[in-house]
Parts: structure tokens; C-alpha cells; sequence
């Protein structure tokens, strides 16, 4: 417990380095029925440490579980980027609406948590229609507990790739490492950092985010899922 808390400590003292932005991510998700359930995210970002804020997006959409460990999604969000050197500042750089659909599936090796996330995004932005492809993989390695229930301290890890369909179609690497701790059945606090690179993307190229994730979970009727947190969905 007491490393944990020192490793919580360290990450917010390195966050006064003065090139260190912020994800700020608040989560909802319930569960309807054994298949069915419906989410609803909201995020901003800041390219310095909780100033020059530059970008929000708020999305929802609706889960179906297939099987135990493979779930379909859709969803749909707006998302809109600002300009560098102040807050939101204008004109707006990219005013964006997006639906996507993905298919997850889930591995377990003793209470190590794999997950891998296939989504293909449909993108109308100010600079027209663009198609984009991300292939995440996460990996959840609960603390003190076997598996993540309340008060449960884990660790997690992703990287995310973006492609899109046309050259060079690499667009985008998105690696996370950071720690978690489940409050309880329906609650999850989430932090680490995030490193980012861009291929000729001028929003966030080569930034490194602090990221702050709120995971709210209401399960009307239990499912058959194992639960992993994911920080941003």
C-alpha cells in the first residue's frame, strides 16, 4: 500500500513540468440486461499542465455482449479542437461529429486482464469525411486483490494505434501507463500518462498528457462480464 501511494505521489509532483498536459475524463456506464448496456463519456484537454485548454468531446453510445469475453459497440460524439496559446482559444481548428462501431474481446491469464479493442470510425470534420482504423490494447494487473473489486488498487497499461485508409495511413500512437483504484462496485478513480505522437498532426504532436479518468459504473442487472476499467473509452 505504502509503495502505491509513493507512486501516486511521484506522478503528481513530475506533472510541474511546464510541457505536461492533461486528459480529463468523466465515464458512465450501466448495464440494462445480461447483453445490453449504454454509456456516456466527457473529456478535456489541456496542452500545458491544466491550462491552455484546446479540446472537449462528450459521446454516447450502447454496448452488447455477444458472449462472456466479446462485446459490440456503436456510439456517436462531438468533438471539437481550439487553437494553441490560450483557452479554447478561436478560430476553431476542427469542429468534428464521429459514430464508430468496435468489437472487444477479453483474456484472462490468472488475474492479469487482457483486452483488445478493434474500432473503425466514421469522421466529419471541418476539412471533410475521413475514415480512421484504432487497434488498442490494454493490459489490467489488479494490486492487492485477485480480481478488481472494492478496494482494489491495479495497475494498467495500453497503446493505441491509428490508421487510416489512405497513405501514409499511419496516423496516430497513443501509449498509457498509470495506476487505478476501485472505490467500490461503481466507482473507479484512474491516473497515469499518457504519451503521444502524431504523423502530420499538428493538435498534439509529440505531447506527454497527465491523464485523470472518474469511472462511474451502475449495473441495473448484473452480466456476465468480467469488469476492466478503461480509463477513456
Amino acid at each position: 500500500m505504502r509503495k502505491t501511494v509513493s507512486v501516486f505521489f511521484l506522478f503528481f509532483s513530475i506533472t510541474a513540468y511546464p510541457q505536461l498536459g492533461s486528459f480529463n475524463v468523466l465515464s458512465f456506464k450501466t448495464n440494462l440486461d445480461q447483453h445490453w448496456g449504454l454509456f456516456a463519456e466527457g473529456q478535456i484537454r489541456s496542452l500545458r499542465f491544466y491550462d491552455d485548454f484546446h479540446y472537449y468531446e462528450f459521446k454516447v453510445g450502447a454496448n452488447y455482449n455477444v458472449r462472456k469475453n466479446f462485446s459490440l459497440q456503436a456510439g456517436v460524439g462531438k468533438y471539437d479542437t481550439y487553437n494553441e496559446g490560450g483557452n479554447f482559444k478561436t478560430p476553431i481548428l476542427n469542429d468534428e461529429y464521429r459514430s464508430w462501431i468496435q468489437f472487444t474481446m477479453k483474456q484472462n491469464l490468472e488475474s492479469i486482464k487482457f483486452e483488445h479493442r478493434y474500432r473503425a470510425e466514421q469522421r466529419w470534420t471541418s476539412n471533410g469525411f475521413k475514415n480512421r482504423f484504432r487497434y488498442r490494447l490494454q493490459v489490467v494487473i489488479p494490486l492487492n486483490s485477485k480480481k478488481l473489486e472494492a478496494g482494489t488498487f491495479y495497475a494498467a497499461a495500453w497503446n493505441e494505434l491509428f490508421l487510416t485508409n489512405k497513405a501514409p495511413f499511419f496516423e496516430r500512437n497513443r501509449l498509457f501507463a498509470g495506476f487505478g483504484y476501485e472505490f467500490n462496485d461503481n466507482f473507479a478513480l484512474q491516473t497515469g500518462f499518457i504519451h503521444q505522437y502524431d504523423y502530420k498532426l499538428t493538435d498534439e504532436t509529440g505531447r506527454n498528457f497527465l491523464q485523470i479518468s472518474f469511472l462511474y459504473e451502475f449495473a441495473i442487472k448484473k452480466n456476465k462480464q468480467e469488469h476492466i476499467p478503461e480509463g477513456i473509452e
